[in-house]
């Protein structure tokens, strides 16, 4: 699938993939029609290292 350039800088709703011309327009957007997919997927709060992870000081 070939894109065009032409709307390449304005942001883009990465559910739908619907263009709006700025960021205010997607947040509203995001919180009308895809409320409860952020709502299931909240940031997790606790950030804890990985198994595995190395600490370098």
């Amino acid at each position: 699938m070939v894109l065009p350039l032409i709307d390449e800088h304005k942001p883009k709703c990465y559910l739908c993939h619907e263009g709006f011309e700025n960021i205010e327009e997607l947040r509203e957007h995001q919180n009308l029609k895809h409320k409860d997919f952020f709502e299931t997927n909240e940031k997790q709060t606790n950030r804890e290292p990985a198994p595995g992870d190395v600490t370098v000081f």
